[in-house]
């Protein structure tokens, strides 16, 4: 039997990149998936079809997760399809760097709406739903670590993450539900390529301070999520998992 077999997920921002990656992984493991889309939904039809095809379950649900009515539409979707709710991946989240002097409030409030308040709205629309062994995780940075020059706010929205998956640890523990976070370094996904990370100076300087001396694939952060919301981190709560290859 699969790891997961039985289970119902929910992956916010699972269209492309790291979150597309554990949608499919967590099916591969037999997971019925819903995957969350904001604009996408070409790109979430394909992780569906991918998943489909390779006989698992899955449904694309559009849902903008930083308004509190999209958010528990996410979470009234996988509940009417799939009847319960075991995993919610918080991966939804927007990045954009800017020197101090360029940092605006539509910088801000973009950033911290979908990175912080979606997390929380997302998490409090499926708390209701999330039973004993459920797992809800948080998809951080390690540039709360390494905060990395011109990305106060993106770091400041992650710094936020590590905070909040503490709380909420504690908070959802008595209820043995676990919340944990994934911290990735650097991950060759379409956004960071779009974004020009992918080929740069900057690309290159993380690789050098890394141990394992490359960028991740979502492949590699997909892996530790299906540890996460499987029993086999039954006893693992309120941790940050950081998945950037030793960099820190």
């Amino acid at each position: 039997m699969s790891k997961l077999t039985g289970k119902v997920a929910v992956v916010t921002g699972a269209s492309k990149g790291i979150g597309a990656a554990i949608a499919k992984a967590l099916a591969a493991e037999g997971a019925s998936v819903v995957v969350n889309y904001a604009s996408s939904q070409a790109g979430a039809d394909a992780v569906v079809a991918t998943i489909t095809q390779a006989g698992g379950k899955a449904v694309a649900v559009r849902g903008d997760v930083s308004q509190a009515t999209d958010a528990q539409g996410i979470i009234d979707a996988a509940i009417e399809t799939y009847g319960r709710l075991d995993v919610l991946v918080n991966n939804s989240g927007v990045y954009e760097f800017a020197p101090i002097e360029g940092i605006t409030e539509a910088h801000f409030h973009k950033q911290f709406n979908v990175n912080v308040l979606g997390l929380l709205l997302t998490t409090q629309a499926a708390a209701k739903h999330l039973g004993e062994g459920a797992s809800v995780i948080n998809i951080g940075s390690v540039v709360s670590r390494v905060t990395p020059a011109a990305s106060a706010v993106y770091t400041g929205t992650k710094g936020a993450v590590d905070a909040i998956t503490g709380v909420l640890a504690r908070e959802l523990g008595p209820r043995k539900i676990r919340v944990n976070s994934i911290n990735p370094g650097m991950v060759e996904t379409e956004g960071a390529t779009s974004a020009g990370f992918i080929g740069s100076d900057m690309e290159t300087a993380l690789v050098t301070q890394t141990p394992l001396g490359r960028v991740g694939q979502p492949e590699d952060i997909a892996k530790v999520a299906v540890f996460l919301a499987s029993d086999d981190a039954g006893w693992l709560t309120g941790e940050q998992l950081l998945a950037g290859g030793g960099l820190r």
